[in-house]
């Protein structure tokens, strides 16, 4: 669960982006680090980075599952899958092995990875995750939805189960970031 200063969706957000900074400077997460960086991003003295600069970076990366590292059968995968809003933009494709792509099917990656396992994706997919999901909050005017007011979210979120698996029910996590994305046919 994330720390107290963590009160709305967009803080969330930054708070995972912290976490990301801290595991691309440091090599991993560390808390002090990760409260600093928050604190700046929430006050705009550094920013989140443009998808561009991810783009760029991917290409660097090794032709491999972003979620296994195996280099056999790799499909592409929509970061928010299409029947959950998401489109066929370079920031929302990964490079995914048939078996993880098939694993994950239209979850979202929190959802699929759980609580635990979320912070082993590798960070230039969790931060055009975190990208598409800042832009998809701030679309539908949630971004400032606080965990007092978590209900507004939680009435409408598709992943009721996966909170009460996680302990989670009525608590901000990056549960909620993905309760937004609705299952479409």
């Amino acid at each position: 669960m994330p720390p107290g200063y963590v009160k709305t969706i967009r803080d969330e957000i930054l708070y995972e982006y912290a976490k990301l900074i801290s595991r691309s400077s440091l090599g991993e997460i560390n808390y002090g680090f990760v409260t600093d960086r928050f604190k700046k991003l929430r006050s705009n003295e550094i920013h989140i980075s443009d998808t561009i600069r991810e783009w760029e970076r991917e290409h660097d990366l090794p032709q491999e599952c972003v979620f296994c590292g195996a280099n056999d059968n790799l499909t592409t995968d929509h970061l928010v899958p299409k029947n959950r809003g998401g489109d066929n933009s370079a920031d929302n494709l990964v490079l995914a092995c048939s078996s993880c792509n098939s694993s994950r099917g239209d979850k979202g990656i929190f959802e699929w990875l759980g609580l635990v396992k979320k912070d082993d994706l590798h960070r230039l997919v969790a931060g055009k995750y975190l990208k598409q999901l800042l832009q998809i909050h701030q679309d539908e005017g949630t971004l400032d939805v606080s965990k007092d007011s978590l209900k507004s979210l939680c009435e409408k979120c598709p992943l009721p189960e996966v909170c009460s698996e996680w302990n989670s029910v009525n608590k901000l996590t990056c549960f909620c970031l993905e309760s937004i994305l609705p299952y479409k046919s």
